[in-house]
């Protein structure tokens, strides 16, 4: 799975337990990587901004931001709908 350097960047913001040399991979998990629920709240506006798109309530999910497989996916299919 290929994303883009800027949601990358965006989301490494958020997850203090990955290293900087560590590599993001689409099934790293999230939480383990430090993701908390505020993290969380916070990256979902910080996606939203940087991409136009809103979550709606169905990509409003803890299974969402399991992973960055998971969380690319539903941001582009919302950046589909736009």
């Amino acid at each position: 799975m290929a994303w883009d350097k800027k949601f990358e960047e965006l989301l490494r913001e958020y997850l203090p337990f990955l290293g900087a040399g560590e590599p993001l991979e689409a099934d790293t998990d999230l939480r383990l990587s430090g993701l908390d629920s505020l993290g969380a709240v916070e990256l979902l506006g910080s996606l939203e901004g940087a991409y136009g798109v809103h979550f709606v309530d169905d990509a409003l999910s803890l299974d969402t931001f399991a992973t960055p497989g998971v969380l690319w996916a539903t941001l582009t299919r919302l950046r589909a709908l736009v």
